[in-house]
């Protein structure tokens, strides 16, 4: 049965998913979510998903929100990106900060800083945020010094997790070069079979809207 991925190709917490199932080999098809007009709002979506957000997974019977949950479903499915048994704890110790300090964060900062009308972008906000993932990026860099993935010796959600919104190509002050040791692990990312950048894994983005 093909598993379906309420979503749409601005959210970086569906980039995720989608890309935790696509580098999974699973079957599966994104169903577009148009956030933008309120399709996360409306009452059918809701009915799924009574927080109203995207990613949401069906699959069959099954149906799950927030991104780190998908992830562990993969991951109980296929046996695939759980890493060692050892190292469970640390994989679900990189994703809870993910989800707290790196992606929260640059979720806010990309969404104030290029889909709100230029006027309404609060300056003092966006830098203080900046500020805030300054510091995070500070972890994970010195984190991966002679490290090709987070946890252990292979991809897992904690580096699908983290990536999630660092190959967006609007600019919210996160630049590559500037971090050495998240381009390699980025570009480690990349290089997986079935990789696949946002825009080119779900459905919807800016331009669509322009």
């Amino acid at each position: 049965m093909t598993l379906k991925l309420h979503c749409f190709g601005e959210s970086g917490n569906s980039y995720k998913a989608a890309l935790a199932l696509e580098l999974a080999g699973l079957d599966w098809e994104p169903v577009f979510v148009d956030f933008f007009n309120g399709g996360s709002r409306t009452d059918a979506y809701r009915a799924l998903n009574p927080m109203g957000e995207a990613p949401l997974l069906v699959d069959g019977d099954t149906i799950l929100t927030q991104s780190g949950v998908i992830q562990q479903y993969i991951t109980d499915k296929t046996g695939k990106h759980g890493g060692a048994a050892a190292d469970k704890y640390e994989v679900m110790r990189w994703v809870l900060w993910d989800n707290h300090k790196l992606s929260s964060g640059a979720g806010m900062t990309r969404f104030l800083m290029n889909f709100l009308p230029e006027d309404k972008r609060p300056k003092d906000v966006i830098a203080f945020h900046q500020g805030r993932l300054t510091g995070a990026y500070s972890v994970l860099n010195a984190h991966l010094e002679g490290r090709d993935w987070i946890v252990g010796n292979g991809v897992t959600n904690a580096d699908i997790s983290c990536c999630g919104y660092l190959y967006y190509p609007e600019p919210f002050g996160f630049v590559r070069s500037d971090w050495p040791n998240i381009d390699r692990w980025l570009s480690n990312i990349q290089g997986l079979p079935g990789w696949k950048s946002p825009y080119d894994l779900m459905p919807g983005s800016p331009a669509d809207r322009a």
